[in-house]
């Protein structure tokens, strides 16, 4: 009789260990910059349709992704900088034939909803308005806060408007915004665009301006290979172009 309890017991352990390894095997797991949040939330769906798999996904800004995976974070998919993609192929995390340039985001201006856009059609004007804002909302550890502090030394305001930066961490920098955190926030136009509570005053102009690429890679110890291909795939099919071009996002060039 003992015996035959033992053997219930061990195959419900077993029942209950396959059923959650079968879960984890259909879960694919993406790490992303915040710049491809709401694209890959409209692609859930068909990602989730095509591949079988639930897509799971975490935002962050890519320099911090990057050291997460370095450490040895579980990932399928990295969406991030193309120069943290070749580092994590030499590093041995992302396999080498998967590197795609998905897309590039020009950097624009985001302010409260509810308060008029400054102008920042020009370089003088641009300058003013980062001048007239008492509080700047920025993440030191992303590409896009790497760059506003760049155009405060370019335009030799640096001193003036330094103090007034306020760190934010993860993908929150337009969160901020719209919060009353900060009065502004200089980055890539796709983090404005569709964001609750702020409005894209304009992009920057001609001379300022900076265009980023995002690169995708699949981990080289996913257990979802096809799969994990299969949404970089769907990122660049001609159908998910005028996708980006709603979130403000562009192909990148060939």
């Amino acid at each position: 009789m003992k015996i035959r309890v033992m053997e219930s017991i061990c195959l419900v352990v077993l029942l209950v260990l396959t059923r959650a390894g079968l879960a984890w095997a259909e879960e694919l797991k993406v790490l992303s910059t915040p710049t491809l949040k709401s694209t890959l939330e409209e692609m859930t769906p068909t990602v989730e349709q095509q591949t079988g798999c639930h897509l799971v996904t975490r935002f962050d800004n890519a320099a911090t992704l990057k050291q997460q995976i370095e450490a040895g974070e579980a990932f399928d998919v990295a969406i991030l900088l193309p120069e943290q993609v070749d580092d994590l192929i030499a590093h041995g995390s992302i396999a080498a034939g998967s590197r795609t340039d998905v897309a590039k985001a020009m950097v624009g201006m985001a302010t409260r909803a509810e308060v008029p856009a400054p102008d920042i059609s020009t370089v003088d004007a641009f300058r003013q308005a980062l001048l007239n804002a008492q509080t700047l909302s920025w993440s030191p550890g992303s590409a896009s806060g790497a760059y506003l502090v760049s155009l405060l030394d370019r335009l030799g305001i640096a001193e003036t408007v330094k103090p007034r930066l306020v760190p934010v961490s993860g993908g929150r920098v337009v969160e901020a915004v719209a919060n009353g955190t900060a009065d502004a926030t200089v980055i890539t136009v796709p983090n404005i665009v569709d964001a609750p509570g702020v409005k894209l005053a304009g992009i920057l102009p001609r001379e300022l301006q900076h265009y980023t690429v995002y690169t995708a890679g699949v981990s080289v110890r996913t257990v979802n290979a096809e799969a994990s291909q299969a949404i970089i795939r769907l990122l660049m099919e001609p159908r998910t172009t005028a996708m980006l071009q709603k979130k403000g996002l562009e192909r990148a060039s060939p």
